[in-house]
């Protein structure tokens, strides 16, 4: 026994001392490399280790973001493994009142800059919002539009149900505008809290049209149908975007944005409708 834990002490020494000498070799061979190269390879190293992103970002988001923001919240998490990104989608009047009542939230995207002036104007965004997209309206009718509605002035047609989002909201303070350009009056059978919840009214057969996004019609598929109407492009809403100032992980949530506004965000938004801004 004596001898084989003298043999196993040598061994150890004899590993040490090459490991001692492979060390050496290694730091002669990092000497005879240029300084450049040496700086590169720590800036590469650094780069690396700062884009290593983790931990959840909490993003309140307009309803009508709500399938092109999924998408790219998994593509975000795809690409930064160990982050997760949670959306609280509603009406931006509604979100902006819980943001500036203290709800936590790292993002703000906005359908409008009247409602992210909520936000501002109470202190609570980091830095200034930037626009990345805009959106349009649309009548949604019920599918193959039976009651053949072709204009604006059609939704006022006696007898016929129609939606809106309430005015206070981005998607109806845009349909005012638009009724309001065209000297139209329209009284609804009901105003909604987001533009999602408009939408499946006529989804539902519970009205036969609304004034959505764009965006929304095409979302909904072949459950609905699309009319366009000129008055729309008085009412064309810019969407901005912004980090807050309370946010708990500001790298995951700028990275966020940063992706939002990249040509791939962008491509994934223009496929759903949205407008360049």
């Amino acid at each position: 026994m004596t001898r084989s834990v003298g043999r196993t002490r040598r061994t150890r020494r004899t590993l040490q001392v090459a490991g001692a000498g492979a060390a050496a070799l290694l730091a002669l061979s990092a000497c005879s490399s240029d300084d450049s190269a040496s700086s590169g390879s720590d800036s590469s190293a650094s780069a690396t280790a700062s884009d290593k992103l983790s931990g959840e970002v909490n993003v309140f988001a307009a309803a009508s973001l709500k399938e092109s923001f999924t998408t790219l919240g998994k593509e975000f998490e795809k690409a930064h493994p160990g982050t997760k990104v949670t959306f609280n989608f509603g009406g931006s009047d509604s979100l902006a009142a819980s943001i500036t009542g203290g709800a936590p939230a790292d993002v703000f995207a906005s359908a409008s800059p009247k409602t992210m002036k909520i936000v501002t104007d109470a202190g609570d965004a980091s830095g200034t919002p930037a626009t990345f997209v805009r959106n349009q309206l649309e009548i949604a009718t019920l599918p193959g539009n039976p009651d053949e509605i072709a204009s604006l002035k059609d939704l006022t047609k006696s007898g016929l149900k129609v939606v809106l989002c309430d005015k206070e909201v981005p998607c109806g303070s845009a349909a005012q505008k638009a009724l309001d350009a065209s000297g139209l009056k329209l009284t609804p059978v009901s105003y909604e809290q987001d533009v999602k919840a408009a939408l499946t009214k006529v989804e539902l057969k519970e009205a036969d049209a609304a004034v959505v996004y764009r965006t929304d019609v095409n979302a909904a598929g072949d459950k609905v149908e699309g009319v366009d109407f000129p008055e729309s492009a008085d009412a064309v809403n810019d969407y901005p975007i912004t980090l807050l100032k309370d946010s708990q992980n500001t790298e995951a949530a700028q990275a966020f944005i940063t992706l939002v506004r990249s040509a791939e965000g962008q491509k994934v938004l223009t496929e759903a409708g949205f407008l360049k801004p």
